[in-house]
């Protein structure tokens, strides 16, 4: 039996390479001699450099860039062999590293650009830059900044906007865009399609996430048209109705408008570049999942883009995850099954503590069960042995 074991992070509690290894232990033990495939996923956010190197050969490369507040700040981007580096926006301007300072008002972008540079500078000629977990909502302006695009007030004074100060741009010239990003191909990997303003778009749907209130919310969107508006003026794109532009704080519009960067799925980018379709030649099972299964979990997420994939090589798909909704049509999408690992009614912050434990057990649970009817997969469905 061929198993592939691919989930997502289960953020807050288990890394994406935990929950592979645990799977892999209990598949072992359930099916002695059985071949267990670990590929630690993600689709932009964090663990997507971790993902990368878990898969293809490369290193992780450590430097000092600025955080979310200018503040000098030690992390990394993965280098490839290839010349290929990918970076995780959220490894300088994520969430996490707010900590119980979150305001998109004042965060930054600028260490994206640093690391963008830094990669550059080693050789890098493709860059993917993950576009999740952000806690920033400035547009990429800050990033733009580090790499010499200049914004100009209406005095005429160059400045590093914000989220809260993006309605004081007046100009915006690329000329100063540092050479070193000429022929460079840049892969923005997104996993929303939010555009830029409006109700769904980046202040209204992830601001209170970052820590906005609702006037802030509102200050941030204004902020967010005009900066639109300004990108049309002067660069002559136009970002008002494209999906995906409100990714990261509006990120997925400024990482087209100021480098040139390909928007792009951020599961499909991983799928191709770790070359999932041909892992799934000869596998009987695969098994995937995240922190919670909901309505978003099929609209790009990493579940949805290997279940698609998966049901093409009709090679079934069980979702595990911490918490599970059920989807209308999820069973279409290519799911043949998903579990919640919870087996209390408990409240996160006790059931957190149990991960590794309740992971372990649901899946010994679900391989007791396929072990027990006696079913196998054969590559082309499923059949009852002979």
């Amino acid at each position: 039996m061929k198993i592939i074991i691919a989930p997502d992070s289960f953020k807050g509690t288990l890394s994406s390479s935990r929950i592979c290894d645990i799977i892999a232990n209990v598949a072992l033990e359930q099916f002695p001699g059985c071949t267990a495939v670990k590929l630690p996923i993600a689709d932009g956010g964090e663990g997507s450099v971790d993902c990368f190197l878990g898969c293809l050969p490369g290193e992780k490369i450590w430097i000092t860039v600025k955080n979310l507040f200018m503040e000098d700040m030690q992390t990394f981007y993965g280098f490839l062999r290839g010349d290929i580096a990918v970076i995780e926006m959220a490894a300088c301007a994520g969430l996490p590293l707010a900590g119980s300072r979150k305001n998109p008002l004042s965060a930054t972008t600028y260490g994206v650009g640093q690391l963008m540079l830094d990669a550059i500078h080693r050789g890098a000629k493709k860059i993917i830059v993950g576009l999740g977990g952000s806690a920033t909502n400035d547009g990429a302006c800050g990033a733009a900044a580090a790499c010499g695009v200049r914004f100009l007030n209406r005095a005429g004074h160059h400045f590093i906007p914000v989220g809260g100060t993006l309605k004081d741009i007046d100009k915006i010239d690329i000329s100063g865009l540092d050479t070193a990003f000429k022929g460079i191909e840049i892969t923005a990997m997104c996993d929303v399609d939010n555009p830029m303003y409006g109700p769904n778009g980046a202040a209204f749907v992830f601001g209170q996430q970052k820590g906005a209130s609702e006037k802030d919310i509102e200050w941030l969107d204004c902020g967010l048209r005009h900066l639109c508006k300004t990108i049309q003026e002067d660069i002559g794109m136009d970002f008002s109705e494209v999906p995906g532009a409100g990714a990261a704080g509006a990120m997925g519009a400024g990482m087209t408008a100021f480098f040139g960067a390909k928007p792009r799925s951020g599961i499909e980018t991983i799928l191709d570049r770790v070359k999932f379709d041909d892992l799934l030649a000869g596998a009987h099972w695969v098994i995937t999942g995240e922190g919670r299964f909901d309505s978003q979990s099929l609209q790009g997420k990493v579940v949805s883009g290997i279940a698609r994939r998966a049901m093409k090589h009709e090679v079934p798909v069980i979702v595990i995850a911490g918490g599970a909704e059920t989807i209308p049509n999820m069973y279409a999408e290519g799911i043949s099954a998903v579990f919640s690992i919870n087996r209390l009614p408990e409240d996160f912050s006790i059931s957190r503590h149990k991960s590794e434990e309740n992971l372990s057990i649901t899946v010994e649970n679900v391989f007791r069960l396929i072990h027990a009817a006696g079913m196998v997969g054969r590559g082309e469905g499923m059949a009852w042995p002979e």
